[in-house]
């Protein structure tokens, strides 16, 4: 099969979707690889590693789209990218279409097969290739959140580790999964006082027994939130609903509990955000103030730090990848639940129902599709 890497070209992007191990891995398979010159930059990788692997490194994005069957990708197609999409290309990266409806459309029109690395899921139930990417972001989120504390940065002028004789601040956490848990994990070692929220019980118990004393788990609902914001100095939404939108957890009225000049990291959104009023952000301008509480919305957090991030993603696409392209997709999905569980939309038509949900269109078995 011949495999496209394209260089990402959304704004700040500098993750590459494979490194030159993943190539390697795909060219002693007897599979082919082009990289767009320039794709691996911004994460330290000279095109010459990727030679060295065994890739060919062509001079633009057309070029790959028209030679390979397969592109993987970091980030959703953008618009410019829309008209060189095949019909029945297959393309492997993060789409979060629930935040998107032009993109669901583009998709669909597009007749390729997308598979999203952030619906893929393991037997166990997990997300192995968003986990990665989700504990990154996670522990970014502190960094990013003590960062805009700061006074020169828009906010409240706050240390959250505090020093001797002044209380650190208090970080309150939406949500417990791997982006809630290694944020949790690193605002502890800071010494903040840490409150992690979410309605799994059993997680909560999990996150009781492993964590340091600072760290104390509360059900979430809108009463406890509410109780929870006017104390909180960082707040991290990091709530995940497999495929469809992030859950409003935070109106806009319930910002006027909190401090002036609090921030919010809010995670979720690549899913649509887990506070009204999130939009997305860049790192370039990544934070806006409404209600005065600095909001921190960067959609690609694991972007900034593309020498880890992009090694870490490639750590579990690669299988998957060889998977596909000793077999073709389709019967790579009948033969491995995990990828046919990645399928978002194919031939036209949406497979997940959450996407189908959210905007209102049909929906088909992915059975159905993989007959075509």
């Amino acid at each position: 099969m011949i495999i496209g890497v394209p260089k990402e070209i959304k704004p700040d992007e500098y993750r590459v979707g494979m490194v030159p191990d993943g190539v390697e891995l795909l060219t002693k398979a007897g599979h082919t690889v082009l990289v767009e010159k320039s794709a691996g930059r911004g994460a330290s990788i000279r095109e010459r590693d990727y030679e060295v692997a065994g890739a060919t490194v062509v001079h633009s994005a057309e070029e790959i789209y028209k030679g390979a069957e397969m592109i993987v990708k970091v980030k959703e197609p953008l618009p410019q990218e829309y008209l060189l999409i095949r019909e029945g290309q297959v393309i492997f990266t993060f789409f979060h279409f629930a935040a998107s409806r032009e993109l669901t459309l583009a998709m669909i029109e597009s007749k390729a097969v997308c598979i999203a690395y952030e619906t893929t899921q393991s037997a166990d139930g997990s997300l192995p290739i968003l986990t990665p990417m989700s504990e990154v972001a996670g522990r970014m989120a502190i960094q990013e959140g003590a960062k805009y504390l700061e006074r020169p940065m828009e906010g409240r002028g706050i240390l959250l580790a505090g020093v001797p004789g002044v209380p650190p601040a208090t970080v309150l956490i939406l949500g417990a999964g791997t982006v809630g848990s290694n944020a949790a994990r690193v605002a502890a070692g800071i010494g903040a006082n840490v409150i992690v929220m979410d309605t799994n019980l059993d997680r909560l118990r999990h996150l009781a027994d492993v964590m340091p004393p600072n760290v104390t788990t509360i059900y979430s609902n809108a009463h406890n939130i509410r109780a929870a914001l006017p104390h909180a100095h960082l707040v991290i939404g990091a709530v995940l609903k497999r495929g469809a939108r992030s859950p409003t957890l935070i109106t806009r009225d319930m910002l006027k509990l909190m401090m002036p000049r609090s921030v919010i990291v809010d995670v979720a959104v690549d899913q649509g955000g887990s506070v009204e009023t999130c939009r997305p952000t860049t790192h370039s301008q990544p934070v806006f103030i409404e209600e005065d509480v600095v909001h921190y919305c960067v959609t690609n957090m694991p972007g900034a730090v593309a020498g880890t991030s992009a090694y870490a993603l490639t750590n579990v696409t690669g299988g998957y990848v060889l998977k596909i392209a000793n077999h073709g997709y389709a019967q790579a999905m009948r033969e491995d639940p995990g990828i046919r569980s990645g399928l978002n939309i194919a031939f036209g038509k949406v497979v997940l129902p959450a996407i189908a949900e959210q905007f209102g269109l049909p929906c088909v078995t992915p059975e159905s599709v993989l007959k075509t």
